[in-house]
C-alpha cells in the first residue's frame, strides 16, 4: 500500500473509532440510567412545545458559536495582515470545516492545520495564518486559566467522583505545563527551542525512522519561531485587536456553555446556569488531554460525572438522555457539518493531513 493509501486508511480508522466510541459510551450511560420512569417522562415532555423550543435554541447557540469563532478569526487575521481582507462568511466556513478534523484527533488539535491552510488559501501568508491560529491558542489558554478557580469554587464540595477528580488534576497539570512553555517561548525563544528540539532528538534516536525524528525537530523550531513572532506582535502593536479577540473569546465560550442549560430546560429540569458554566469550564480541562480522537468517550464520561452531581439522585434517570442530546449538538452535529464543508473544499473528507500544510512551508 502506498503512503497516501496508508494515510487515508488511518484517517478512516480515526473517523470510525471516534464516532463509534462516542456512541458506545453514550449507550453505556443510557443503559445504566434509563428506566421505565425515563420512557414515561419523555413520552410526555417530548410532546411539549417547550422541548422543541429549547432544543432548537441549543442548536442555534451552537451555530452562533461557529460564527463568533469566525469573527474572532477574522479580527486576528486582519490585524496581522491589514492588506488581506478575509470576510466573516469565509472565516465561518473555515471554522465549520475545521470541526471535522478536530473531532477525530486527540485534544482536538487537528483543526488547527485546517484553519492555517484555509487562511493561507484565502490570502494570508503561511506565517500570518500560523500566527493567527497561535493567537487563538494563547487567548483560549488565558480564558481557561481565568475560569479554573471559578470552576473549582463552584464544585469544590461536589466533586466526589474519583475518575473526574483525577482527570481534572492531570488536566490542570498538563495545562500549567503548557502555559509555562508558552511564557518561556515568548521570553526565551532560543532556549525553549533548544530544549524541545533536544527532547525530540532523544526520542528520535529510539525510533527506526531517523528522518521523521529530524522532521519533527525542525517543525518544533519553526513552530516556536512562529509563536514567538506572533505573540510579540499581539502584545505590542496588535494589542487592540488582541483585546477585541479576547472579548469575542469570552462571548464564544459563554455561548457554547449555554447549550447544556437549554437542553436541561427542554427536559423540564432546572437550568443550573452558574453551575453549568462552571461544569463546562472544568470539562474543557479534561477535553484538552490527548486521550482519544476528538476526546470522544472522555467527554461523555466527564459530562455524566459533572452533571450527575448537579442533577442529583432524583433526576439520574434523565442523565443519559441529557448526555445524548448534548453530544449530538456539540459533537455529532459538528462532525456532520464539518464533513460537508471539508468535502466541498477538498473534494474528500480523508485527503487532508498535517502534510498538506507541511508541503506549503
Amino acid at each position: 500500500m502506498d503512503k497516501e493509501g496508508k494515510k487515508s486508511r488511518r484517517m478512516k480508522f480515526s473517523i470510525i473509532f471516534s464516532m463509534a466510541f462516542s456512541i458506545s459510551i453514550i449507550i453505556l450511560i443510557l443503559y445504566f440510567t434509563i428506566d421505565a420512569k425515563t420512557i414515561e417522562y419523555l413520552s410526555v415532555v417530548s410532546l411539549r412545545p417547550e422541548f422543541f423550543l429549547f432544543f432548537g435554541a441549543a442548536v442555534l447557540l451552537n451555530v452562533l458559536y461557529w460564527f463568533i469563532w469566525g469573527a474572532r478569526l477574522k479580527v486576528l487575521g486582519n490585524a496581522i495582515d491589514p492588506n488581506v481582507h478575509v470576510g466573516l462568511w469565509e472565516t465561518a466556513k473555515i471554522v465549520i470545516a475545521n470541526q471535522f478534523m478536530a473531532g477525530i484527533t486527540p485534544s482536538v488539535a487537528g483543526g488547527e492545520p485546517v484553519r492555517i491552510y484555509l487562511l493561507n488559501r484565502d490570502g494570508l501568508s503561511l506565517g500570518s495564518a500560523t500566527a493567527t491560529v497561535l493567537g487563538e491558542r494563547l487567548i483560549d489558554a488565558i480564558f481557561i486559566l481565568l475560569l479554573i478557580p471559578f470552576g473549582f469554587f463552584v464544585f469544590k464540595d461536589r466533586i466526589d467522583v474519583k475518575l473526574i477528580s483525577y482527570g481534572l488534576t492531570i488536566g490542570i497539570a498538563v495545562f500549567l505545563v503548557g502555559i509555562a512553555l508558552f511564557m518561556l517561548a515568548i521570553k526565551y525563544p532560543e532556549k525553549t527551542k533548544s530544549f524541545l528540539i533536544g527532547i525530540s532528538e532523544r526520542f528520535g534516536r529510539l525510533s527506526k525512522k531517523k528522518e521523521r525524528g529530524k522532521a519533527i525537530a525542525d517543525r518544533f523550531g519553526r513552530e516556536i519561531d512562529n509563536f514567538h513572532n506572533s505573540m510579540i506582535f499581539f502584545l505590542t502593536g496588535g494589542r487592540k485587536s488582541f483585546l477585541k479577540a479576547g472579548v469575542l473569546t469570552a462571548l464564544m465560550w459563554s455561548t457554547g456553555f449555554m447549550i447544556p442549560s437549554m437542553i436541561l430546560l427542554g427536559l423540564g429540569l432546572p437550568p443550573f446556569f452558574v453551575e453549568s458554566y462552571a461544569a463546562q469550564a472544568l470539562l474543557l480541562i479534561i477535553v484538552m488531554l490527548p486521550t482519544t480522537p476528538g476526546s470522544s468517550g472522555v467527554t461523555e464520561i466527564g459530562m455524566a460525572g459533572l452533571y450527575g452531581v448537579l442533577l442529583g439522585a432524583s433526576n439520574q434517570y434523565l442523565l443519559g438522555v441529557f448526555v445524548l442530546l448534548f453530544r449530538f449538538i456539540t459533537y455529532h452535529m459538528n462532525m456532520i457539518a464539518g464533513a460537508i464543508f471539508q468535502y466541498r473544499i477538498f473534494k474528500s473528507i480523508t485527503s487532508f493531513s498535517l502534510d498538506t500544510v507541511s508541503k506549503k512551508e
